[in-house]
């Protein structure tokens, strides 16, 4: 499984300021989730950029390099624990889009191909790897593309999972826009990852205050209430610029 963080901000401010707080809880896991990360972000221009490796975050150089560099309004981070069948190689690692969007993915479906009648075969020529979450993700820019709003877009390619996947452990996952960012979140309560980590291991919470909001999977203290945990089936919206911040029923 993978770990989640994202952070929007009223002003650009360097990566390392807007998550000075939890950026080294969130790094401590890549001993554990040591299978690549990636940053994405809203440039100047709106566009959305992504740095990516497939190397543990915590001895890659070029991680320290890019939260120290990094002056942005909205980002999302991933640290990847890859599931045995998907090779640690570039393609395979989160986050993926391009510059309209970002997306990554905490958790499985199998299996990984039951979502290509939905993607079709042009779309899916675009993917980098051939991973569940990369599929995932075509689900949802399927949709963006035809004019849906990206929280109706998760939820309903989620949807899709649910009902063509025997077995899902976690769809939890961050998206990224020039105009927002968006979190879902949606579990199997039964499945062996919750039977091993615990029933809170795939709990979303977001922390808001006057200058940002921040949102991140389990791994260090969430507390509330300075913390708020974002209900089951849910999307949360955090709009770039004034932090509005809407909680989606999915």
């Amino acid at each position: 499984m993978c770990r989640l963080l994202g952070v929007v901000t009223r002003e650009p401010v360097p990566l390392k300021e807007s998550l000075a707080e939890d950026l080294a809880p969130f790094l401590a896991m890549a001993c554990e989730h040591c299978d690549g990360w990636g940053i994405a972000s809203v440039t100047p221009d709106a566009t959305v950029a992504s740095v990516k490796e497939p190397v543990r975050a915590d001895t890659s150089d070029r991680f320290e390099r890019t939260v120290s560099e990094l002056t942005t309004d909205a980002a999302l981070l991933h640290l990847r624990m890859a599931s045995p069948q998907f090779p640690v190689v570039l393609g395979n690692t989160h986050p993926f889009g391009d510059q309209r969007m970002a997306f990554a993915h905490n958790g499985d479906f199998s299996p990984a191909d039951c979502l290509d009648p939905v993607i079709g075969g042009e779309l899916l020529t675009t993917a980098e790897g051939d991973t569940d979450s990369e599929r995932f993700y075509l689900g949802i820019r399927l949709r963006i593309d035809d004019g849906m709003e990206p929280p109706k877009a998760m939820a309903a390619a989620a949807a899709d999972i649910r009902a063509l996947a025997p077995g899902f452990a976690s769809l939890n996952c961050l998206l990224l826009t020039p105009d927002a960012l968006y979190a879902y979140t949606s579990h199997d309560p039964h499945s062996d990852v919750i039977r091993r980590r615990g029933a809170g291991y795939f709990a979303l919470s977001y922390r808001t205050d006057a200058d940002a909001v921040v949102i991140a999977s389990t791994g260090w203290s969430q507390n509330p209430p300075t913390w708020s945990a974002l209900p089951e089936g849910h999307v949360l919206e955090v709009r770039r610029g004034d932090l509005a911040t809407v909680v989606h029923d999915g």
